[in-house]
């Protein structure tokens, strides 16, 4: 039994060697051409940007390069088992030539990808031919050995060895053993140095970490201008609502407490009216109240807050909630008047009759996607509103992703990382 487990080690060995060789005759024949052509590409493309056909080219070129990265990162994955990390800024859809070309060449990226091409086309093609080469060099000495030499030149050097005749080509075989040996022991790791050159080269590790600290700081900066504009809306209601009707309230009290012997009728209907104006006062600050945070979110949660917001909107709103704890106060918040836009938008600009929300927890992320029948044509940046929803959730590193093809329907979907109490 232990020499049958020996043996099958062995082969097992002995393909994952095999393997790893024809992976690497794979990678050479994938590195040195792509990374030439891509790197010419290029050079030839970002020439031509000062005449202008550049302009138009190289957003196809480096779109071309980002590809050829994105699939050895996979193979790197499949292959390796190591991850390389992307990090390419995003471009809008309807961006001009103009825009595309200097969008991607000031992307840090773009030039950590093209700095790799010199890299990947001289050390990755060398490390994996050679992965290949000496799995397959010790074959060499053994057909040599086998009777090989009778057709060969007179002298005929294998390795080290002159091979001249059939003892000559004995010490090919023997040599050929050793190197057998080393390649069941080196092929695996010349490999293994292909993928972690690549990664030293390719990955977006430090750009990730800066595109992310980039981005927090615009939506902190984005934060605080909203947090700037709300208060100035507060100060705005409370002067032109309640503050208002309060100072009429007191003047009406103080006209009243003169009328009150002299003209009780007159009183009376002053008194009624300051009643009035007391009542409107409150509703408008019950008004504001809620909208800075309304009290039943405060309460029951968010999604007891949602269900009392579907329910007074005049289109059809079904809500579903799975949540098995409350997020932060704070996330709360940005989640229940994102919501409140989206319905918004969907009451005023969709002309739908039904919505669904559903809002649940899972693997770290808080999840809220809002579904309409309307019209669709919705798009983030175009006055809907979605643009400051996308700010509000990015001070909390969420996400918007939105679907409205032109008839409909429109799915909004959110993401927030946050955990449950």
């Amino acid at each position: 039994m232990t020499i049958e487990k020996t043996i099958d080690g062995d082969g097992a060995r002995g393909r994952s060697v095999a393997l790893a060789a024809v992976r690497g005759l794979a990678l050479a024949l994938i590195c040195l051409p792509g990374s030439v052509l891509f790197l010419c590409l290029t050079m030839v493309s970002l020439a031509l940007v000062p005449i202008g056909v550049g302009i138009v080219t190289t957003p196809y070129v480096l779109e071309g390069l980002r590809a050829f990265a994105d699939r050895r990162r996979l193979l790197a994955a499949e292959w390796g088992g190591v991850r390389i990390r992307r990090a390419y800024r995003p471009l809008p859809e309807d961006a001009n030539p103009w825009a595309r070309t200097f969008g991607m060449l000031r992307d840090p990226a773009t030039w950590r990808d093209i700095r790799w091409l010199p890299v990947d086309m001289t050390a990755g093609f060398t490390t994996a031919i050679f992965a290949f080469g000496l799995f397959l060099y010790p074959l060499e000495g053994f057909v040599i050995a086998a009777g090989l030499w009778r057709v060969l030149p007179d002298v005929y050097w294998y390795g080290f060895v002159p091979v001249s005749d059939q003892t000559t080509a004995l010490y090919a075989a023997a040599l050929g053993v050793v190197l057998l040996v080393a390649a069941f022991w080196l092929t695996p790791r010349l490999l293994g140095a292909h993928f972690r050159l690549t990664v030293a080269f390719l990955d977006a590790g430090d750009i990730e970490l800066a595109e992310r600290v980039r981005v927090l700081t615009e939506t902190r900066r984005d934060a605080v201008d909203t947090s700037a504009a709300e208060l100035r809306r507060i100060e705005r209601d409370l002067h032109d609502g309640a503050q208002a009707r309060l100072v009429a309230m007191g003047m009406d009290l103080g006209t009243i407490e003169a009328l009150l012997e002299k003209d009780p009728a007159k009183a009376r209907q002053l008194l009624a009216q300051a009643r009035q104006s007391s009542a409107e006062a409150l509703t408008e600050l019950r008004e504001l109240v809620r909208g800075i945070h309304p009290p039943v979110l405060a309460e029951r949660g968010l999604g007891d807050a949602v269900r009392a917001l579907a329910l007074r909107l005049p289109v059809r709103v079904e809500v579903d909630v799975d949540l098995p704890g409350r997020a932060d106060a704070p996330v709360e918040s940005a989640a229940y008047f994102a919501v409140s836009e989206i319905l918004t938008n969907a009451v005023k600009h969709s002309g739908a009759d039904r919505v669904w929300v559903d809002v649940h927890h899972a693997e770290g992320l808080l999840r809220v996607s809002v579904t309409d029948d309307g019209e669709g044509g919705a798009v983030v940046g175009a006055g809907s509103g979605l643009t400051g929803v996308e700010r509000r959730l990015g001070t909390f590193d969420g996400v918007l992703a939105v679907s409205s093809p032109a008839g409909g329907p429109t799915m909004v979907t959110m993401e927030i990382p946050c955990a449950l109490s």
